[in-house]
């Protein structure tokens, strides 16, 4: 979706990928190797002008590698900010930025301490790699508290469960002078860990909370020195914002932008890196964005209802994968949701429809 978006811009793409035959090969040149092979990163550095990643788990040795030679944006700095999570909510804190009550969890020693902080019920995480609720076990006493430590292994973090009203996130993007747009809160919805919808502009969003969200963004931004775009997902509890966690990178939750606004979040992101004009946003009308989880559905029936627009991934369909996503887009709210409950109907395997931009507890 990057190249998709940058290609109009007079953009080329070579991608890293150990797949050999990634979707993104269609559109570029593919090296496929792993992400911390010395050959693959010679060739990446000697060919590009600018070096960009889609996900925060390549290794950070390997952006750095690549920065000593060619400009790699977002700066490997935020990588190191977001492949721990530890690290990632002690920055929040320096910066003042709103979390829930965390600590440290690596033995049996720190469980009581750390609860004492969290409380129960707490959630128990990996620091690295976890991702669509992997790595994850909610503890409501301190034996399962101690059990997750047990089954997680060590270099974890606890944090304190919250009763949120919803889930929101931000999508944020700096470019190379400085100079930061924001797209509209999203209110998201996940099942199982993974995300299932966002619903943008979120419902209900004061002028005073989307500052707020953007103000939080920009304190992030400029503390990286950061070039692209970077999602934060919030929480919302009696009109405050606490961060969970974020993403140097495009995110899930702004997929809703390739149809929803008139420069997606994909197109933003080439700007920035790049060096060109960052484009500011229009969005015109309410959007949803449903994913397409573990199997597909078919393409005309979703094409047959009002307002839609399919992305499919090229993937092989597995449980628990994401193979696509349908945007929804509509004159009004009410269009948008009743186009999002006939997509959900269409959607293989998937139980009744989700609560599609509304308030809940």
């Amino acid at each position: 979706m990057l190249a998709l978006e940058g290609m109009p811009l007079g953009h080329r793409f070579t991608f890293l990928e150990p797949a050999p035959d990634p979707p993104a090969g269609r559109l570029g040149e593919v090296i496929a190797a792993p992400y911390d092979d010395p050959v693959a990163l010679a060739r990446i550095a000697a060919g590009a002008d600018v070096v960009t990643y889609e996900f925060e788990n390549v290794p950070a040795a390997s952006a750095a590698y690549l920065a000593r030679r060619v400009p790699v944006l977002p700066p490997p700095r935020a990588l190191g900010a977001t492949q721990d999570r530890l690290a990632e909510k002690q920055m929040f804190d320096s910066l003042g930025i709103p979390t829930a009550p965390f600590h440290r969890l690596d033995t049996t020693a720190d469980l009581d301490p750390a609860l004492a902080v969290t409380g129960l019920p707490t959630v128990v995480k990996t620091r690295r790699f976890g991702y669509d609720g992997k790595g994850q076990i909610v503890a409501r006493s301190a034996g399962e508290a101690a059990a997750a430590l047990d089954t997680l292994g060590a270099g974890l973090i606890a944090e304190r469960f919250i009763h949120f009203e919803r889930e929101l996130s931000i999508v944020a993007v700096r470019g190379r002078g400085g100079h930061r747009i924001c797209y509209p809160l999203a209110e998201n919805h996940h099942r199982d860990g993974i995300l299932r919808t966002s619903h943008a502009p979120a419902p209900g969003v004061t002028t005073l909370l989307q500052g707020t969200a953007e103000e939080l963004a920009g304190r992030i931004m400029d503390q990286l020195d950061y070039v692209g775009v970077l999602a934060i997902e919030l929480f919302e509890l009696d009109g405050r914002l606490l961060a969970n966690e974020m993403a140097p990178r495009v995110h899930n939750s702004g997929h809703w932008t390739l149809d929803g606004a008139d420069a997606s979040q994909f197109e933003n992101h080439i700007r920035a890196i790049t060096g060109f004009p960052l484009a500011r946003p229009r969005v015109p009308a309410p959007a949803a964005m449903l994913n397409i989880i573990g199997a597909l559905p078919d393409p005309a029936a979703i094409a047959s209802v009002p307002g839609t627009h399919l992305h499919l991934y090229d993937k092989a369909p597995r449980p628990g994968r994401k193979l696509g996503h349908v945007n929804i887009t509509g004159p009004d709210e009410a269009a948008v949701r009743a186009g999002a409950e006939q997509v959900w109907a269409l959607l293989p395997g998937e139980p009744p429809v989700l609560p599609i931009g509304a308030r809940h507890g």
